[in-house]
């Protein structure tokens, strides 16, 4: 899906592109379900878009498929006017936007998925930057609790959060990782079958981002995170799973020139395989048995998703 990544780079690299740009552009791939909220925050504003596409047995059409969600998570897609063009946190946003028109092309091709597909990301050309340690990240000009409340839906059965993972020394590979299973404040094993995928994918061994408790704690409550990636898992029962765009070397979020195109292709195809196998009940996110075992024996963790402290 090469030609939909460069297609989504190419649409979101502009000082003037926003959520209605985008909007259009999806129509123009025959979804029809497309959804623009702007919304304004203390630095300013950006506009929130969600897009239906439905499955031959989703819930959208009266059928009982399983529905997959994919998040482009960032900060913003530009730094505008501090930095000149996409930043290297736009990554998700391209990433996601790219999965939906491929998925488009899919269905006018004759080839529909089973389960629904709901993908929400946010386009914001000049977002703020924030300090980070060991390079800067971009910030947004909402707060997490804001994005979490148009990205995160109800009718999302397990997630997919896409995001740009280079600014750490923790993961140190070229191309894209995969998180832990995160459920209701349980990081769990790492899935059997995504790892299945993502191998298949990429053609090589899978990598895994080792994420921690603070990882998965709301944003806001003065303690580090690697990232935003599991932000998602804050305000959700369902489980989430980063896909976690990555490099060799620590990348500030707010750096241009740093995306790679393959890289974003990696991540967006494994986002497509697992929708396939996802919606015909073939992929698991976490063993069901197992997590109520760990429940009984060590009780509920999902205070670790409380808003205390979170913006």
């Amino acid at each position: 899906m090469l030609k939909q990544v460069i297609e989504a780079y190419d649409l979101l690299d502009s000082a003037y592109v926003n959520g209605e740009r985008v909007r259009e552009a999806l129509i123009g791939r025959g979804l029809k379900s497309v959804e623009v909220k702007t919304i304004k925050g203390d630095k300013g504003t950006t506009d929130f878009i969600k897009v239906v596409i439905p499955g031959a047995k989703g819930k959208t059409s009266g059928g009982r498929a399983p529905t997959l969600g994919i998040i482009g998570r960032l900060g913003g897609i530009g730094a505008r006017p501090e930095r000149i063009g996409l930043v290297s946190d736009a990554d998700g946003a391209i990433a996601a936007i790219a999965v939906a028109f491929k998925l488009g092309d899919m269905i006018r091709n004759g080839d529909s998925l089973e389960g629904d597909v709901i993908i929400a990301t946010h386009i914001c050309p000049n977002a703020p930057t924030q300090p980070h340690d060991p390079v800067p990240f971009m910030g947004s000009p909402v707060d997490m609790a804001t994005m979490n409340r148009y990205e995160v839906d109800p009718a999302m059965d397990a997630i997919l959060s896409i995001d740009t993972t280079r600014g750490n020394r923790i993961i140190n590979t070229r191309g894209f990782a995969i998180t832990p299973t995160v459920k209701e404040g349980w990081i769990l094993k790492v899935s059997d079958d995504l790892l299945n995928i993502m191998q298949y994918v990429t053609g090589r061994l899978p990598a895994v981002v080792p994420i921690t408790m603070q990882d998965i704690t709301p944003y806001g409550n003065g303690v580090y995170h690697l990232n935003s990636i599991l932000q998602p898992a804050t305000s959700t029962n369902a489980p989430v799973v980063g896909v976690a765009i990555t490099a060799e070397v620590p990348v500030p979020g707010c750096a241009t020139g740093a995306s790679q195109a393959v890289d974003i292709e990696l991540a967006g195809r494994f986002c497509i395989e697992v929708a396939k196998e996802f919606g015909r009940g073939k992929v698991k996110f976490y063993d069901e048995e197992e997590f109520k075992r760990l429940v009984e024996l060590y009780g509920p963790m999902n205070h670790l998703q409380g808003r205390e402290g979170s913006g």
